[in-house]
């Protein structure tokens, strides 16, 4: 958990937001009226902050992008090839690969709340959970790509699948031309947390990461 700082370490720094203060005193008082533990809480903070997010899901990509025999399990159980990688559980029971093709562009939405597979994107961002997205990736997909800056052939098929508790999907972007040969470790550098959702593409070469 971040800790106090002097006021002269917060010159030119924006004042917390009224939703940051609010949950910061709810936090205080569940830890006063000792209903969580903050080791607990901060160990939470920390799997879902280093230890979960899109730079799993990017394996999960690299790894099907570079390896025709995992792709296959991934289309055919996306739970058990995910897991394979190490990555699973709660958000991640009964998971769905969905492929991006010429022709073919995949986005994922939660229409009823922001049910989001955690074990490989991590946090959702804050327009995932959006009354907007959620309501607009149905009706206008394509103009929210086109927000995200996405603009796709108008012949292109946009196919919007809409996650449950029961069920949440992975997007797998089209593998962007001129990485022939490069291996795992470098193709995830160019799979993004949006292109996984489908809000986005694969990053091309030359904005590779480093």
């Amino acid at each position: 958990m971040p800790h106090d700082t002097h006021d002269d370490e917060d010159h030119g720094q924006a004042p917390p937001s009224d939703l940051a203060l609010r949950v910061k005193a709810l936090e205080s008082l569940l830890v006063d009226k000792g209903l969580i533990d903050p080791s607990t809480l901060d160990a939470i903070i920390d799997t879902y902050e280093t230890r979960v997010g899109p730079r799993n899901g990017a394996r999960v990509v690299a790894r099907a992008w570079s390896d025709l025999g995992y792709l296959e399990r991934l289309r055919t159980d996306a739970t058990a090839a995910i897991a394979e990688l190490g990555f699973g559980g709660r958000g991640g029971e009964h998971m769905i690969a969905v492929e991006n093709a010429p022709g073919v562009h995949n986005l994922v939405v939660c229409t009823l709340c922001s049910c989001y597979p955690w074990p490989v994107l991590g946090l959702p961002p804050a327009w995932y959970k959006s009354n907007a997205y959620r309501s607009r990736a149905v009706i206008d997909p394509r103009g929210v790509l086109a927000e995200f800056g996405v603009s796709l052939p108008r012949e292109t098929e946009i196919r919007v699948w809409d996650s449950t508790a029961e069920i949440r999907y992975l997007v797998v972007p089209e593998r962007p031309a001129g990485t022939e040969g490069w291996d795992e470790a470098a193709l995830a550098e160019l799979v993004t947390r949006d292109s996984m959702v489908g809000a986005g593409l694969a990053l091309s070469p030359r904005g590779r990461v480093g």
